[in-house]
Parts: C-alpha cells; structure tokens; sequence
C-alpha cells in the first residue's frame, strides 16, 4: 500500500490521466473528421458511395431476429480514422523529439565547458601561491 501512495503522489499519475483524457476526445475529433467531412467526398467521387452502408448481408432481418451483416464500410471507416490519429501522433512526438534536442543544444552551448585537468590543477596551485 505505501508503493500505490508513493506512486499516485508523484505527477506521472495526473499527467497520464490528462493525456488519456486529451486522447479520447482527440479519437472523437479525428473519427468525426473521418466520418463526417472525408469520407463523403471519398464516397462522391467513387460514384456516390455512403461507405458507413456497405454490407455484406449474411441473413436477412425476419420477424423474430435482426439483419445479420459484415459491417466491411464501417471496417473502412475506422481504418482510416487509425491511420489518421497515428500520423497525428507521429507529428506531434516527432515535433516533441525535434524540441527536446533543441533545448539540449542550447543546454550544451549555454553551458560552458567543464576545464579540464590541467586548468583546474592550475587554478588550484594559482589558489595557493595567492594565499
């Protein structure tokens, strides 16, 4: 129990809950996109497709059971919404990476250069003959 404390305490915990919940909507927001503004021109241009239609029909609805079918648009539908959020992703760690090795760069130049054994024996034995 005092490992679970120490780990909900530090912020590893909040930050991943605030990206988990950042990723759902960002999933909603790419389906949406997806859905509702690519596929219909997709579908247009194929010759008035409705992709979220497309069905293989396997039995037919009766009075005492539903249509049973291989939802294969809806299948397409949600690979490109996949391909979509993973390119997203992609740009944006690889924008985070880009990022990070700039500011280490700028670490590295800001900070100076440790002196080496000479200096700093040179500094010292200086140190001592000032006393």
């Amino acid at each position: 129990m005092k490992e679970f404390k120490k780990f909900i305490r530090r912020g590893n915990v909040v930050d991943m809950a605030v990206g988990l919940i950042l990723a759902t909507y960002f999933g909603a927001i790419v389906k949406s996109l997806v859905n509702d503004i690519l596929m219909p021109p997709i579908g247009l241009l194929l010759g008035g497709v409705d992709f979220s239609a497309l069905k293989i029909v396997i039995q037919k609805a009766t009075a005492d059971s539903p249509e049973v079918a291989l939802l294969y648009g809806t299948f397409i539908n949600t690979i490109i919404t996949f391909l979509l959020v993973s390119f997203a992703i992609f740009m944006v760690v690889k924008a985070y990476n880009k990022a990070q090795e700039r500011f280490k760069k700028e670490e590295a130049v800001a900070a100076p250069p440790a002196p080496s054994k000479e200096e700093a024996l040179l500094t010292e034995i200086r140190d001592l003959l000032k006393k």
